[in-house]
This record gives structure tokens, sequence and C-alpha cells, in this order.
């Protein structure tokens, strides 16, 4: 990959480090702390699909009539990932996005998942994402993170969608945590085996190839420009601290509710 992207993994690898070293795991010791992550992680996995659709949206035509837009490359590289992240297959052979998929994980688990059909009966209702937050009771940290997703996604800036698409998404899950699931899938084999195959696919497709063509139309999207560059840098190092603040309120709620 070129020197741009090297020099701006340089720039947020403390970040992700911060976010794959996180205490939060720690604390993280039996089902009920695993359902707490749960319901505020959700909201990450659901902004996740809105900001990839976004991209869609402004790099393909999605409207009718049909009309050439873009650079083909750019085109089949976001359709490849929408077709993954939109209609992967679940642990019963169906196709599912994987929002689909994590629902159906919190379900099996028993987590809370008032919040988010709440959520998005609401966004149904009023489609205004401001009246939404006020009217759903969402965690507060879940509320930062979404805003700032669609802080970016109304930049209506490809690149950024695409730097932070990248960068604040990808390959953020620890080892640690991947051992913590398969430890609680052997002890709740009827509770955690959703979040094992979510996890799993996660990082067949999202670490693995999802992640060598996000990389490659970040690369198409910024190219020669420096400004876009240094803008995409900008925020992916926000996309990190906003992730590290939600790791942070899922950390304080286990701990509070542990006392």
């Amino acid at each position: 990959m070129n020197t741009r992207i090297n020099l701006l993994r340089q720039t947020i690898e403390p970040y992700r480090e911060q976010i794959i070293n996180h205490k939060v795991y720690g604390v993280i010791k039996n089902l009920d702390d695993l359902k707490i992550f749960m319901k505020f992680h959700v909201f990450a996995v659901w902004d996740f699909m809105s900001l990839l659709k976004s991209l869609q949206n402004k790099l393909t035509c999605t409207s009718v009539p049909w009309l050439p837009v873009g650079d083909a490359e750019t085109r089949f590289l976001i359709n490849e990932i929408v077709l993954g992240e939109e209609s992967d297959i679940d642990a019963d052979g169906k196709r599912k996005s994987h929002f689909e998929m994590y629902i159906d994980a919190m379900q099996q688990a028993g987590a809370d998942i008032k919040p988010i059909f709440g959520f998005i009966e609401e966004l149904k209702n009023y489609s205004d994402l401001n009246v939404t937050f006020e009217k759903a009771k969402i965690p507060e940290e879940a509320k930062h993170f979404m805003n700032f997703t669609f802080q970016v996604i109304n930049s209506n800036k490809a690149h950024l969608q695409a730097a932070v698409f990248t960068f604040g998404r990808e390959d953020l899950i620890p080892g640690m945590f991947i051992s913590l699931i398969k430890d609680l899938n052997q002890q709740f084999p009827d509770s955690i085996s959703g979040m094992k195959y979510y996890l799993d696919r996660h990082i067949e497709v999202d670490g693995g190839h999802h992640g060598e063509l996000s990389l490659k139309m970040t690369n198409l999207l910024c190219g020669e420009s420096e400004d876009k560059w240094k803008e995409a840098t900008l925020h992916a190092v926000e996309s990190l601290k906003h992730r590290i603040l939600l790791w942070d309120g899922i950390y304080n709620e286990i701990i509070s509710l542990n006392k």
C-alpha cells in the first residue's frame, strides 16, 4: 500500500492501541457483562451499516433513471462490500445483514434489545436523527458515537466517509475479547453461539476481504490530494476517539452494576 496509507496508519496507531487494550475487556467476566456490552455496541453496528449505504449512495447510482456515477473501480469496491455486509450467510445458512445477525445474537443471549428497537421505530416515525435521539432512550455514549458518524455522512465527502469506514471500524477486535467469547460459548453454548458466529464472520469478512477493498477505496478517493489525505487522517483519528468514549461508557456501566 502507498506511503500515504502508511503515514495515516502511523498517526492512528496510538488510538487503535487504546481500543485494542481498553480496560473494558477486562471487566467482561460473564454473560450479564456481555449483555451490557452488546446493548451499547449494537448502535455501532447499526451506524456502520448507515455509513456503508451512504458510501454506496455517493459512489454509485441508486436512483432511477440510472446515470453513470463516479469511477467504475470505486463502484465495484463499494458494491462488493455492500453485498457481504447487507446479505451475508448466518449460522443457519440464511441471508442476513450483519446488523440482523447481531440482533439475533442479542436475543439469543438475552441482551436488552429495547433501546435499539425503540430507536429504529422512532427513526421510522421521525427520520430526523436529532429528534430520534431525544425520544429514544439510548446510552449517551452511543448518541455521541452516532452523531459523529452522521456528521461525516452529512459532510457529503466520500473520502472522509471511506476513511472513517476503513480505519475507524476494521480490525479493532482484540484477541483477548475473542478468547473471552470462545470461553463463554463453551459455558453457555445456547446463549453465545450467535455472538461467536458474528465475530467469526466479522474477522473473516470485514477484517480480511472487506478490509483490503476499503483500503483500495480510500486510496482511490483521496488520490494525490494532500488536503484529502489530511482530512481523512483527522477524521480517522476522531472516529477512534469516539470509539474509545463508547468503550468507556460500557466499562462504566459494567462497573456500576457490579458494585
